[in-house]
């Protein structure tokens, strides 16, 4: 439990202070609890035999100075207090239990932002190896679980701990040896629920992964729509949908039936001590006015403990279930924490490596501004667990206002440079400066000097203009900005078709576009972002021709004004560019204008 209560702490974004109040908060319940049960015998004695009122001596001082004629008032304004005590302690239950929700639904919005960051920002090799169900449903499911199957059966344990604590207390000075045998079955029932521990433990594990396979499920079904439609797999998807629903399904009803046996078992037990107590208590004769004040006690007593016991042994069910989600959350917290840290001392070690000397002196912190040029020094790079390098000494320079090319087949090493260029991917060792700064130094200002143009454009189920205007607030997007993208992109003719103009949705991913009006939005999207340089990623490869050629001639326009990078398999993309760049297994093999690379290769062909 010390080691569950640990990740729990580490996972939740509150202070200690917050949930150490929270405890003192169970603490006074618990006690006005125990107070307002514990005065109801001595009431009950009271009620039936009113002259004991004269054998207390703060019971008759407090009669004979409250002014009342007779002990029956008397009596009844000590039940008024006794009541008084019962509706504070009501109330404050009442608030306690709001702050709990609403403690506990705060923490559950605080890490799915904690989450979202961390995808967000981690270190790009991260998203390599994950898969986006497991990110979805550790945001919406499993930081909903950490809300209603950690964090309030954690609290309502602790709160449930003191309440039962408090009322056996109690308990035993009313009545040690009643107390004694009610404790023992509390603990043989509890002996019995602990047995299946590993059991609960597997439930929570069955029902996790479930939902992770059925998240997956949705996403390749109804995300390759077209296509399953076409190849008429629908059934598959549905079988393998219903395999997960039943296992879901199977899992969750034995856990929340076994939820059951607590209440059961603890209610059957403590009616059967009260009707034993009753009858070896006649049977001995005992004195009825003594039987009838303990069973006061015992009696209120257990309409407390019976569901303050129950629901502590099924909130301790509920944690064990719930261990899988704690330890996904946990780990992949870790792992984030860990993944950052490592992305940081990726760039120290930059600056540390001797085979570097010539880079990396400048530690000050500044804002990029490219004026001049940008230098590629000696890059190397390799993959997590992967021993070969998919980039090696890999070193070019670009004036302000070039274009360059890089080619080469698939696997030459094209995507991982542009990456290392994006600042997506650290290096191993190298460099890359501009204007004799590393972007090391500030990566988030660096990438703020460019845009990007992938192959497979990623639109928004949203209008023409946010996907264009990508991450900025409608208030702020910039009319002539929009309508400048918009023209250099060739979109004119098609937004003027659309009955909505701008504001037309376009579907998700787009799917109510065509592959080259999907294009000409992302090139937009760079345009109107206005970044000095700009990456195209085969940018024009979903193109026709005729829109390739005019998406070309704007490319070509903003030659000298824009400083441009690009990857491209169609040779004819690439004739304008100052310098083309041929990569072979991670390594430049040669370089040079249009007609040194490319009409050198095919003469000497």
């Amino acid at each position: 439990m010390k080691k569950y209560f640990s990740k729990f702490l580490y996972v939740i974004s509150a202070k200690k202070r917050t949930i150490f109040i929270l405890l003192c908060l169970f603490l006074l319940i618990s006690v006005l609890d125990a107070l307002g049960i514990g005065l109801v015998g001595p009431f009950m004695s009271l009620a039936t035999n009113p002259d004991l009122v004269f054998k207390s001596s703060w019971l008759n001082w407090g009669y004979v100075n409250s002014g009342f004629q007779s002990t029956s008032q008397y009596i009844a304004l000590l039940g008024l207090g006794i009541i008084i005590i019962f509706g504070i302690k009501s109330l404050l239950y009442f608030q306690v239990q709001r702050y709990i929700y609403d403690f506990s639904l705060t923490q559950q919005g605080l890490l799915k932002l904690r989450l979202l960051h961390g995808y967000l920002t981690v270190n790009y090799t991260y998203h390599l190896n994950k898969n986006s169900a497991l990110l979805i449903q550790n945001i919406i499911h499993e930081t909903f679980l950490f809300c209603y199957s950690v964090t309030l059966p954690l609290l309502s344990s602790a709160a449930n701990s003191v309440v039962v604590s408090a009322l056996i207390l109690l308990l035993l000075k009313t009545d040690f040896s009643a107390t004694a045998s009610i404790l023992l079955m509390l603990t043989l029932a509890f002996a019995f629920y602990n047995k299946f521990k590993d059991q609960m433990a597997y439930w929570g594990k069955e029902g996790s992964e479930s939902d992770t396979e059925m998240i997956r499920i949705i996403n390749h079904s109804v995300g390759g729509l077209k296509e399953t439609r076409v190849i008429g797999c629908e059934s598959y998807f549905e079988s393998q949908m219903n395999i997960q629903a039943q296992r879901h399904a199977l899992t969750g009803s034995l856990f929340q039936v076994f939820q059951s046996l607590p209440r059961i078992a603890i209610e059957a037990l403590l009616v059967t001590f009260i009707v034993c107590f009753i009858s070896v208590s006649l049977v001995f004769n005992q004195n009825p006015q003594n039987l009838i004040s303990i069973l006061s006690i015992f009696a209120v007593a257990s309409i407390r403990l019976i569901p303050a016991a129950s629901q502590l042994m099924s909130a301790i069910g509920t944690l064990r279930n719930s261990s899988y989600s704690l330890n996904k959350l946990y780990f992949d917290l870790k792992e984030l924490e860990t993944n950052k840290l490592e992305s940081i001392k990726s760039i120290k070690s930059l600056y540390k490596s001797e085979s570097n000397v010539t880079i990396g002196k400048s530690t000050s912190i500044q804002k990029l501004n490219f004026r001049n040029v940008l230098i590629l020094n000696k890059i190397n790079y390799s993959y997590p667990n992967v021993s070969e390098n998919a980039l090696e000494n890999v070193s070019l320079t670009l004036k302000k206002g070039q274009s360059i090319a890089l080619i080469g087949k698939s696997g030459a090493g094209k995507t991982t440079l542009v990456d290392v260029i994006l600042g997506l991917l650290i290096p191993n060792h190298g460099d890359i400066r501009v204007d004799g700064v590393s972007i090391y130094d500030n990566l988030r200002s660096w990438q703020n000097l460019i845009g990007y143009i992938p192959q497979s454009i990623f639109l928004m189920d949203d209008t023409i203009e946010r996907n264009i205007a990508f991450g900025v607030l409608d208030e702020q997007i910039d009319s002539q900005k929009l309508q400048k993208a918009i023209q250099t992109a060739q979109l004119e003719e098609l937004i003027s078709q659309l009955p909505d103009g701008i504001k037309t949705a376009v579907g998700e991913r787009g799917v109510r576009l065509s592959g080259g009006q999907r294009q000409r939005i992302g090139i937009a999207r760079a345009l109107y972002h206005q970044r000095e340089i700009l990456i195209l990623d085969e940018a024009t490869s979903a193109l026709d021709n005729e829109t390739e050629n005019l998406i070309s001639e704007a490319i070509r326009s903003l030659s000298g004004t824009k400083t441009l990078i690009l990857i491209a398999h169609r040779l004819s993309t690439v004739e304008h560019c100052d310098r083309i760049y041929v990569l072979e297994r991670g390594r430049i093999v040669k370089s040079g204008n249009y007609q040194e690379v490319v009409l050198g290769q095919t003469i000497s062909s």
